[in-house]
């Protein structure tokens, strides 16, 4: 893989039309473990920033949660977008190795040694570009899953330019995800087919 983190969605032709209706009730258990897994997230990323500030190591254990965290949120947007039929699994597998089993495979490669303790002490400031890029395009995607929304309902079928860019989306999102969660030094690119 070009960039230490990638996402690959298998997307059914159909999709049951009354998925859009209740795939955000189905989601609510996930999204209350979500948001306890997001808060430990930034607190643990705190603890990464000072060990790689001052050691240029990344701790093994943090790599592992964040890779689960970001693989787990990964899974739940591309369920939320209806995207796939398979419930999302409450598996927590702390390792940066996807275990599989599910539609939606996130491959992460935390960088542990070696680390650029300069790009990761403003790791912030320097990441404000991507952020720019990731919130344009999610707002692309937001227009695109809302209309995706109504061609489930009506059709059970993704229109396929549509389907492509919400699943290259979340890879995007992932990328940069890897990247400010400390899971990287390597810059995310400015791309959708990276």
């Amino acid at each position: 893989m070009a960039y230490p983190a990638s996402v690959s969605v298998e997307t059914p032709d159909r999709v049951a039309n009354w998925r859009p209706l209740v795939h955000w009730l189905l989601l609510i258990p996930h999204l209350i473990i979500f948001e306890v897994l997001q808060n430990v997230a930034w607190l643990l990323n705190v603890v990464g920033w000072v060990a790689i500030v001052f050691t240029g190591k990344l701790p093994k254990g943090l790599a592992d949660f964040q890779s689960m965290y970001l693989r787990y949120s990964i899974r739940l947007y591309a369920y939320f977008d209806f995207l796939h039929e398979q419930y999302p699994p409450f598996a927590f597998d702390m390792t940066s190795a996807d275990p599989g089993g599910t539609p939606v495979s996130a491959g992460l490669e935390p960088q542990l040694t070696n680390r650029n303790r300069l790009t990761v002490a403003f790791r912030l400031i320097l990441a404000i570009p991507a952020a720019v890029f990731v919130v344009v395009t999610g707002l692309i995607t937001t227009v695109l899953v809302v209309l995706g929304f109504f061609a489930v309902l009506f059709t059970g079928r993704w229109p396929a330019g549509m389907r492509g860019w919400v699943v290259s989306w979340h890879g995007v999102s992932l990328r940069f995800n890897a990247y400010l969660h400390l899971l990287t030094d390597q810059y995310p690119p400015f791309s959708l087919d990276a």
